[in-house]
């Protein structure tokens, strides 16, 4: 079956992307889960912006007060002084962009649930302005350099940028297949293994187009061990879910 436009109409006035990109994610878990060897796990994540952010204050509030004084001087206790922190190097009104994350996470449980894979399903937040691109291919890196297979998946017609070409640039490459113009809708694969004790970086670029069916990517979980990402399967499974014709 064809790729759809989730974010121009006919399709945008039947349903909204953030439904069919927070079903995603399920979606290919569950295709995973019957490729997946034993001792590998994945699961969905789905994280929108800083709203979900509010988690350290409960945990706060249920820690004891270690800083209190045990007694009060009228108790025959000493009197302590307040430290007082220094002033800040820096106060401006600001606020983080926030981070519309949609990915599929897969642990190695063999090894305390080491993480080994992630599968990063672009947002239009992740595509918007130029902080919110460098966010986003600072995380792939960062996972790179954990030697985190890292799988990138942009379904976005909105904004024309890619950012798998971003993530080779940061990192001093460039992709032969990205000319002469990088595709606006692709999926990228990318991995950091030693090859006698030198880093070597290997990718597996897909230009997706609308009306055609997405590429099946190899998602690493070592060295010498891929299962077949197949990104059509559950994509047209969430279509079906979800009555998106």
């Amino acid at each position: 079956m064809p790729l759809r436009d989730h974010f121009h109409p006919p399709l945008e006035n039947e349903a909204s992307w953030e439904g069919f990109h927070g079903a995603w994610p399920t979606m290919i878990v569950i295709a995973l889960g019957r490729k997946l060897p034993l001792g590998y796990a994945a699961e969905p994540r789905v994280h929108l912006g800083t709203y979900y952010e509010i988690d350290v204050g409960s945990y706060e509030k249920d820690m004891p007060a270690r800083f209190a004084p045990e007694a009060s001087v009228e108790e025959g206790g000493v009197a302590t002084a307040i430290w007082a922190p220094p002033q800040p190097t820096l106060a401006v009104a600001t606020d983080f962009p926030d981070q519309y994350e949609y990915e599929v996470l897969i642990y190695d449980t063999k090894h305390r649930r080491r993480l080994v894979a992630a599968v990063e399903i672009v947002s239009p937040a992740n595509k918007g302005r130029p902080e919110h691109r460098r966010i986003f291919v600072a995380k792939c890196a960062a996972l790179l350099r954990q030697q985190v297979c890292v799988a990138i998946v942009d379904l976005v017609t909105t904004r024309q940028f890619n950012l798998y070409g971003d993530l080779l640039d940061m990192i001093g490459h460039a992709d032969p297949s990205l000319k002469p113009g990088p595709p606006p809708l692709y999926g990228a694969v990318c991995r950091l293994r030693r090859e006698h004790d030198t880093p070597r970086l290997e990718t597996w670029a897909h230009a997706f187009a609308i009306g055609q069916p997405l590429s099946t990517l190899p998602l690493w979980l070592a060295d010498d061990l891929a299962v077949p990402l197949e990104l059509e399967s559950s994509y047209e499974e969430t279509c079906r879910i979800l009555r998106l014709d």
